[in-house]
């Protein structure tokens, strides 16, 4: 098993980070219990546009009411998807306003820390920046 898969599977480790390549994190994950969710975020410039590219993403049940709160509630469950753990593969967020940003950033958060609570694995990486985040892995290439 890879390092960056030990470090995916590791529910306490559970969070929100950033990381440069997609690649890295598809290879490690290919044959693990792991389901990866590449959530492509450019051109979604209102909430609207998040929550319908998210739901659709992460294929969340017709009841989802395309707001926060059913944001977080369906986050915070995901039974649907059988998966011993998720990995959320974020790209786009640069152009999502700040407030939308900073709520969606405050939501997967709480979502990793409830995954974190009941030992399965939640990770939320974004792709392109947000410095501010820690980074996920780096590689000794």
């Amino acid at each position: 098993m890879s390092k960056l898969l030990q470090r995916l599977s590791d529910a306490s480790r559970s969070g929100v980070y950033r990381a440069s390549r997609a690649d890295e994190i598809l290879d490690a994950t290919r044959g693990s219990g792991l389901k990866v969710s590449p959530i492509g975020l450019s051109g979604a410039a209102s909430k609207e546009a998040l929550m319908e590219c998210l739901a659709r993403a992460l294929e969340f049940p017709r009841w989802f009411g395309g707001n926060w709160d059913a944001l977080e509630d369906c986050l915070t469950d995901l039974s649907w998807s059988g998966a011993a753990g998720h990995v959320l593969l974020i790209e786009g967020a640069g152009e999502l306003p700040g407030d939308e940003r900073g709520i969606l950033l405050d939501i997967l958060a709480s979502a990793a820390a409830s995954w974190a609570e009941r030992k399965h694995p939640f990770f939320a990486v974004f792709l392109d920046g947000l410095p501010a985040l820690p980074e996920l892995y780096r590689s000794r290439k």
